[in-house]
Protein backbone atom coordinates (compact mmCIF):
# COMPACT_ATOMS: atom_id res chain seq x y z
CA UNK A 1 0.00 0.00 0.00
CA UNK A 2 1.28 3.73 -0.80
CA UNK A 3 1.56 6.24 1.61
CA UNK A 4 -0.80 9.12 1.60
CA UNK A 5 -0.96 12.36 3.41
CA UNK A 6 -4.30 14.15 4.32
CA UNK A 7 -4.10 17.73 3.92
CA UNK A 8 -6.35 20.22 5.19
CA UNK A 9 -6.71 23.63 3.23
CA UNK A 10 -6.32 27.59 5.25
CA UNK A 11 -8.35 31.21 4.29
CA UNK A 12 -9.41 31.33 0.72
CA UNK A 13 -11.00 28.43 -0.11
CA UNK A 14 -14.33 28.84 1.39
CA UNK A 15 -17.01 29.31 -0.79
CA UNK A 16 -21.33 29.40 -0.16
CA UNK A 17 -22.66 25.83 -0.08
CA UNK A 18 -19.70 23.80 1.10
CA UNK A 19 -20.13 20.96 2.73
CA UNK A 20 -24.35 20.89 2.34
CA UNK A 21 -23.98 17.82 0.09
CA UNK A 22 -22.06 16.24 2.60
CA UNK A 23 -24.27 17.04 5.43
CA UNK A 24 -27.23 15.08 2.74
CA UNK A 25 -25.69 12.15 2.78
CA UNK A 26 -23.69 11.67 5.91
CA UNK A 27 -25.02 11.35 9.54
CA UNK A 28 -21.21 11.78 10.60
CA UNK A 29 -20.61 14.60 8.84
CA UNK A 30 -23.97 16.28 9.89
CA UNK A 31 -23.17 16.03 13.20
CA UNK A 32 -19.99 17.95 12.87
CA UNK A 33 -21.88 20.96 11.76
CA UNK A 34 -24.59 20.70 14.49
CA UNK A 35 -21.55 20.34 16.83
CA UNK A 36 -20.01 23.60 15.15
CA UNK A 37 -23.24 25.55 15.60
CA UNK A 38 -24.00 24.14 18.95
CA UNK A 39 -20.20 25.43 20.14
CA UNK A 40 -20.60 28.79 18.37
CA UNK A 41 -24.15 29.70 19.61
CA UNK A 42 -24.56 30.51 15.96
CA UNK A 43 -26.20 29.15 12.78
CA UNK A 44 -22.78 28.86 10.87
CA UNK A 45 -24.11 26.15 8.86
CA UNK A 46 -27.08 28.54 7.75
CA UNK A 47 -24.27 31.12 6.73
CA UNK A 48 -22.67 28.93 4.93
CA UNK A 49 -24.74 26.92 2.83
CA UNK A 50 -27.18 29.94 2.32
CA UNK A 51 -25.83 33.38 3.27
CA UNK A 52 -24.20 36.37 2.24
CA UNK A 53 -20.07 35.34 0.45
CA UNK A 54 -19.35 38.66 2.63
CA UNK A 55 -19.88 37.52 5.63
CA UNK A 56 -18.81 34.03 5.58
CA UNK A 57 -15.62 36.05 4.27
CA UNK A 58 -15.32 37.57 7.33
CA UNK A 59 -12.18 35.62 9.17
CA UNK A 60 -14.13 34.61 12.49
CA UNK A 61 -16.55 33.10 10.55
CA UNK A 62 -14.76 31.72 7.48
CA UNK A 63 -12.02 30.00 9.90
CA UNK A 64 -14.62 27.85 11.83
CA UNK A 65 -16.78 26.67 8.88
CA UNK A 66 -13.74 25.49 6.61
CA UNK A 67 -12.76 23.74 9.56
CA UNK A 68 -15.88 22.24 9.60
CA UNK A 69 -16.36 21.62 6.33
CA UNK A 70 -12.89 19.33 6.39
CA UNK A 71 -13.64 17.46 9.68
CA UNK A 72 -16.84 16.46 7.95
CA UNK A 73 -15.31 15.53 4.53
CA UNK A 74 -13.21 13.21 6.78
CA UNK A 75 -16.00 11.70 9.26
CA UNK A 76 -17.96 10.83 6.12
CA UNK A 77 -15.00 8.86 4.71
CA UNK A 78 -14.59 7.22 8.02
CA UNK A 79 -18.69 6.48 7.67
CA UNK A 80 -18.67 5.00 4.25
CA UNK A 81 -15.39 3.32 4.04
CA UNK A 82 -13.74 2.53 7.57
CA UNK A 83 -10.78 5.02 6.15
CA UNK A 84 -9.71 7.69 9.11
CA UNK A 85 -6.46 9.79 9.83
CA UNK A 86 -4.75 6.73 11.71
CA UNK A 87 -4.37 5.37 8.03
CA UNK A 88 -2.81 8.15 6.86
CA UNK A 89 1.36 8.49 7.35
CA UNK A 90 1.39 12.46 7.99
CA UNK A 91 -1.47 14.95 8.75
CA UNK A 92 -0.79 18.43 7.74
CA UNK A 93 -2.60 22.08 7.22
CA UNK A 94 -2.48 25.49 5.55
CA UNK A 95 -1.99 28.12 8.60
CA UNK A 96 -6.16 27.60 10.01
CA UNK A 97 -5.93 23.79 8.03
CA UNK A 98 -3.99 22.47 11.10
CA UNK A 99 -6.67 22.91 13.60
CA UNK A 100 -8.75 21.24 10.68
CA UNK A 101 -5.80 18.40 10.47
CA UNK A 102 -5.77 18.13 14.49
CA UNK A 103 -9.54 17.71 15.11
CA UNK A 104 -9.95 15.33 12.45
CA UNK A 105 -7.27 13.18 13.98
CA UNK A 106 -8.89 13.44 17.42
CA UNK A 107 -6.39 15.65 18.99
CA UNK A 108 -8.77 18.66 19.46
CA UNK A 109 -12.87 17.90 19.98
CA UNK A 110 -14.63 19.94 16.88
CA UNK A 111 -16.50 22.29 19.63
CA UNK A 112 -12.64 23.24 21.34
CA UNK A 113 -11.71 23.69 17.98
CA UNK A 114 -14.60 26.10 16.60
CA UNK A 115 -14.60 27.89 19.87
CA UNK A 116 -10.10 28.99 19.88
CA UNK A 117 -10.67 29.60 15.85
CA UNK A 118 -13.31 32.13 16.57
CA UNK A 119 -11.05 33.60 18.77
CA UNK A 120 -8.32 33.58 16.34
CA UNK A 121 -9.95 34.98 13.52
CA UNK A 122 -11.24 37.95 16.16
CA UNK A 123 -7.69 37.88 17.49
CA UNK A 124 -5.97 38.52 13.99
CA UNK A 125 -8.73 40.71 13.28
CA UNK A 126 -8.23 42.70 16.05
CA UNK A 127 -4.16 42.86 15.76
CA UNK A 128 -3.85 45.30 13.48
CA UNK A 129 -6.26 48.72 13.06
CA UNK A 130 -7.43 48.45 10.02
CA UNK A 131 -5.47 49.62 6.68
CA UNK A 132 -2.04 49.62 8.52
CA UNK A 133 -0.84 46.17 7.34
CA UNK A 134 -0.72 44.59 3.74
CA UNK A 135 0.34 41.11 2.30
CA UNK A 136 1.75 40.39 -0.98
CA UNK A 137 2.55 37.83 -3.38
CA UNK A 138 5.80 38.12 -5.11
CA UNK A 139 5.49 35.27 -8.08
CA UNK A 140 8.92 33.92 -9.80
CA UNK A 141 10.85 34.67 -6.67
CA UNK A 142 13.23 32.52 -4.80
CA UNK A 143 12.96 32.54 -0.66
CA UNK A 144 16.47 34.52 -0.85
CA UNK A 145 15.50 37.10 -3.43
CA UNK A 146 12.07 37.68 -1.10
CA UNK A 147 14.11 38.22 2.07
CA UNK A 148 16.03 40.43 0.49
CA UNK A 149 13.68 42.28 -0.29
CA UNK A 150 11.58 42.30 2.71
CA UNK A 151 15.15 43.22 3.92
CA UNK A 152 15.01 46.42 2.05
CA UNK A 153 11.59 46.92 2.90
CA UNK A 154 12.19 46.80 6.48
CA UNK A 155 13.48 50.35 7.30
CA UNK A 156 9.43 51.69 6.91
CA UNK A 157 8.23 48.90 9.26
CA UNK A 158 8.34 44.93 9.30
CA UNK A 159 7.58 43.01 6.33
CA UNK A 160 8.66 39.09 6.54
CA UNK A 161 7.84 35.98 4.59
CA UNK A 162 4.81 34.89 5.76
CA UNK A 163 4.10 32.03 3.18
CA UNK A 164 6.29 29.82 1.67
CA UNK A 165 3.12 27.90 -0.79
CA UNK A 166 5.59 26.09 -3.57
CA UNK A 167 8.38 26.97 -5.66
CA UNK A 168 7.90 30.75 -7.32
CA UNK A 169 4.98 31.34 -5.00
CA UNK A 170 5.77 33.23 -1.70
CA UNK A 171 3.63 35.53 0.13
CA UNK A 172 5.14 38.28 2.25
CA UNK A 173 3.43 40.69 5.24
CA UNK A 174 4.01 43.22 7.46
CA UNK A 175 3.52 46.86 7.43
CA UNK A 176 1.45 48.33 4.61
CA UNK A 177 4.38 50.89 3.56
CA UNK A 178 7.14 48.35 4.47
CA UNK A 179 5.37 45.78 2.25
CA UNK A 180 4.62 48.47 -0.69
CA UNK A 181 8.57 49.94 -0.59
CA UNK A 182 9.58 46.07 -0.80
CA UNK A 183 7.17 45.01 -4.01
CA UNK A 184 8.48 48.33 -5.66
CA UNK A 185 12.02 46.76 -5.77
CA UNK A 186 10.48 43.46 -7.48
CA UNK A 187 11.08 44.37 -10.98
CA UNK A 188 14.92 45.31 -10.41
CA UNK A 189 15.18 42.30 -8.10
CA UNK A 190 14.13 40.11 -10.96
CA UNK A 191 11.07 38.90 -9.77
CA UNK A 192 8.40 37.93 -12.15
CA UNK A 193 5.78 39.31 -10.47
CA UNK A 194 4.70 41.35 -7.35
CA UNK A 195 0.77 42.10 -6.24
CA UNK A 196 -0.82 43.27 -2.78
CA UNK A 197 -3.42 40.66 -2.13
CA UNK A 198 -6.66 41.57 -0.83
CA UNK A 199 -6.73 40.51 2.63
CA UNK A 200 -8.26 42.16 5.88
CA UNK A 201 -5.08 41.54 8.02
CA UNK A 202 -0.90 41.37 7.58
CA UNK A 203 -1.22 37.25 9.07
CA UNK A 204 2.06 35.54 9.59
CA UNK A 205 4.47 38.20 10.51
CA UNK A 206 5.40 39.91 14.01
CA UNK A 207 2.77 42.59 13.41
CA UNK A 208 0.61 39.41 14.91
CA UNK A 209 1.75 39.22 18.20
CA UNK A 210 -1.59 40.26 19.99
CA UNK A 211 -3.04 37.66 18.31
CA UNK A 212 -0.29 34.99 19.33
CA UNK A 213 -1.10 36.01 23.36
CA UNK A 214 -4.46 35.41 23.06
CA UNK A 215 -3.99 32.19 21.26
CA UNK A 216 -1.66 31.26 24.31
CA UNK A 217 -4.30 31.93 26.48
CA UNK A 218 -6.99 30.26 24.29
CA UNK A 219 -5.31 27.40 23.65
CA UNK A 220 -4.32 26.60 27.52
CA UNK A 221 -7.55 25.96 28.16
CA UNK A 222 -8.27 23.29 25.50
CA UNK A 223 -7.46 19.10 26.15
CA UNK A 224 -5.05 18.51 23.20
CA UNK A 225 -4.15 14.89 22.57
CA UNK A 226 -1.77 13.19 20.07
CA UNK A 227 -3.29 12.79 16.93
CA UNK A 228 -4.21 9.55 15.10
CA UNK A 229 -1.06 10.53 12.53
CA UNK A 230 1.82 12.67 12.89
CA UNK A 231 1.24 16.73 12.19
CA UNK A 232 3.76 17.95 10.21
CA UNK A 233 3.63 21.69 11.71
CA UNK A 234 3.74 25.28 9.69
CA UNK A 235 6.39 26.43 11.50
CA UNK A 236 9.05 23.29 11.78
CA UNK A 237 8.13 21.81 8.35
CA UNK A 238 8.67 18.49 10.81
CA UNK A 239 6.37 15.73 11.80
CA UNK A 240 5.47 15.38 15.71
CA UNK A 241 2.95 14.22 18.16
CA UNK A 242 3.46 15.34 21.24
CA UNK A 243 0.60 17.34 22.57
CA UNK A 244 2.84 20.23 24.65
CA UNK A 245 4.93 20.69 21.55
CA UNK A 246 1.60 21.29 19.15
CA UNK A 247 0.19 23.11 21.29
CA UNK A 248 3.18 25.76 21.30
CA UNK A 249 3.58 25.29 17.88
CA UNK A 250 0.14 26.69 17.27
CA UNK A 251 0.86 29.83 19.07
CA UNK A 252 3.90 30.44 17.34
CA UNK A 253 2.15 29.87 13.64
CA UNK A 254 0.38 33.21 14.41
CA UNK A 255 3.27 35.33 14.34
CA UNK A 256 5.50 32.60 12.03
CA UNK A 257 6.08 31.53 8.68
CA UNK A 258 3.99 28.85 6.91
CA UNK A 259 6.74 27.17 5.40
CA UNK A 260 4.31 25.39 3.45
CA UNK A 261 7.36 23.75 0.24
CA UNK A 262 9.56 22.07 2.94
CA UNK A 263 6.48 20.44 4.57
CA UNK A 264 5.09 18.88 1.14
CA UNK A 265 9.18 18.27 0.47
CA UNK A 266 9.26 16.46 3.86
CA UNK A 267 6.23 14.47 3.53
CA UNK A 268 7.28 13.37 -0.23
CA UNK A 269 10.85 12.46 1.42
CA UNK A 270 9.33 10.37 3.74
CA UNK A 271 7.46 7.98 0.60
CA UNK A 272 4.02 10.31 0.41
CA UNK A 273 2.67 9.37 -3.09
CA UNK A 274 -0.52 10.74 -2.49
CA UNK A 275 -1.92 13.82 -1.00
CA UNK A 276 -5.50 13.76 0.23
CA UNK A 277 -7.38 17.82 0.71
CA UNK A 278 -9.91 17.29 2.82
CA UNK A 279 -12.75 20.18 2.72
CA UNK A 280 -13.10 22.82 0.52
CA UNK A 281 -11.38 23.77 -2.87
CA UNK A 282 -7.86 22.10 -4.39
CA UNK A 283 -5.34 25.07 -3.78
CA UNK A 284 -3.32 23.01 -1.57
CA UNK A 285 -3.14 19.82 -4.74
CA UNK A 286 -2.64 22.30 -7.48
CA UNK A 287 0.54 23.78 -5.13
CA UNK A 288 1.99 20.31 -4.00
CA UNK A 289 2.40 19.84 -7.68
CA UNK A 290 4.96 22.25 -8.09
CA UNK A 291 7.03 21.35 -5.19
CA UNK A 292 7.01 17.61 -5.81
CA UNK A 293 5.82 16.93 -9.74
CA UNK A 294 5.10 12.92 -8.90
CA UNK A 295 3.22 13.96 -6.23
CA UNK A 296 -0.33 12.93 -6.77
CA UNK A 297 -3.02 15.18 -5.37
CA UNK A 298 -6.57 13.91 -4.26
CA UNK A 299 -9.75 16.22 -3.65
CA UNK A 300 -12.45 15.27 -1.40
CA UNK A 301 -15.23 17.91 -0.69
CA UNK A 302 -18.55 16.17 -2.02
CA UNK A 303 -19.81 12.62 -1.74
CA UNK A 304 -18.34 11.55 -5.17
CA UNK A 305 -14.85 12.54 -4.28
CA UNK A 306 -14.71 11.11 -1.46
CA UNK A 307 -15.82 7.56 -2.97
CA UNK A 308 -13.13 8.10 -5.73
CA UNK A 309 -10.78 8.64 -2.83
CA UNK A 310 -11.48 5.10 -0.86
CA UNK A 311 -11.54 3.05 -4.48
CA UNK A 312 -8.15 5.27 -5.07
CA UNK A 313 -6.63 4.37 -1.55
CA UNK A 314 -7.61 1.08 -2.07
CA UNK A 315 -7.17 0.54 2.04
Amino acid sequence: MSKFAFIFPGQGSQFIGMGKDLADNFGSAKAVFEEVDAALSQNLSDLMWSGSEDELKLTANTQPALMAVSVAAMRALEEAHGIGADKAAFIAGHSLGEYSALASAGAISVGDCAKVLRIRGNAMQDAVPAGEGAMAALLGASPEQAAALCAAGASDGPCEIANDNAPGQIVISGAKAAVELAISGAKEAGVKKAVLLPVSAPFHCSLMQPAADAMSEALAGIEIKSPAAPLVANVTAAAGSDPEAIRNQLVEQVTGQVRWTESVQFMASEGVEQTIEAGAGKVLSVMNRRTVRALEGLTMGSPDEINAVAERLNV
